[in-house]
């Protein structure tokens, strides 16, 4: 590892101790992760096949998304993708779409096996090792999603501002075109402070301590009366298992 890497890990991995959350510019996360520069156009050609969500209960067709999980073993610093699993949450973290077992497409092969996606996981789950103490192995969930305006609106998180009930989550811009809105907020569970920004450069990621903040991102709608989108990668990290019902 690089003095100029170490230096932005550790820079990183204190803002997330300190205040649960670091945004991390394009230019950073290459450092972090040891990605090329521009390496989000690698994978982003797949986000226009995502397939509709069809378990938006507000009756939206905003939401397109792909899901898969991995196991990420920490000492040997290897990723196993898991056999295709539902995604689950409790209704405590998830009011609106928790307690069912949403069944999404998995993330294609073209995909798991890009030159950046493991790099960008693994490197993920050793920057949150160094926040707490690190467990044997991350459970893993990947979550490609891309909110529209063909509809007028698109909803990023229409559950509202919420917690996803696991240690830690990394929210990555793959493309932002033609919209308005799409501000992120980030608030402390436990009191009123939080700040807002608006990701807007490809490659830019925002990591969160899920157990110290609360996030929601506001409604996109077009810009210049033109259809457009914006499309993240959502990783989420849990320690002791992935999230199943009882």
């Amino acid at each position: 590892m690089s003095e100029h890497t170490s230096s932005v890990t550790a820079r990183h991995a204190a803002q997330l101790r300190d205040e649960g959350y670091a945004f991390v510019s394009a230019a950073d996360a290459c450092a972090l992760l040891n990605l090329p520069a521009g390496w989000p156009q690698e994978l982003a050609p797949s986000w226009a096949q995502l397939p509709r969500d069809s378990y938006l209960r507000d009756g939206g067709r905003y939401r397109a998304r792909r899901h898969s999980c991995f196991i990420q073993e920490i000492e040997s610093g290897t990723l196993v993708r898991t056999p295709h699993r539902a995604h689950w949450q409790g209704v405590a973290y998830n009011a609106l779409h928790g307690g069912m077992e949403r069944w999404y497409e998995p993330i294609t092969l073209e995909i798991v096996t890009s030159t950046v996606w493991t790099p960008l996981l693994l490197g993920l789950g050793r920057v949150f090792a160094q926040v707490r103490a690190a467990p044997e192995r991350w459970y893993l969930e990947a979550h490609q999603f891309r909110i529209d305006t063909a509809g007028g609106i698109g909803r990023p998180t229409p559950e509202g501002a919420h917690r996803d009930g696991v240690d830690f989550v990394a929210v990555i811009l793959i493309a932002r075109e033609q919209i308005r809105g799409g501000e992120t907020h980030v608030f402390d569970a436990d009191g009123p402070s939080g700040v807002r920004f608006t990701i807007r450069e490809p490659g830019a990621m925002l990591l969160l301590d899920d157990t110290r903040v609360i996030h929601e991102t506001t409604p996109i709608q077009p810009a210049h009366g033109a259809e457009g989108h914006r499309d993240t990668l959502v990783l989420t990290y849990r320690a002791g298992g992935f999230q199943a019902p009882a």
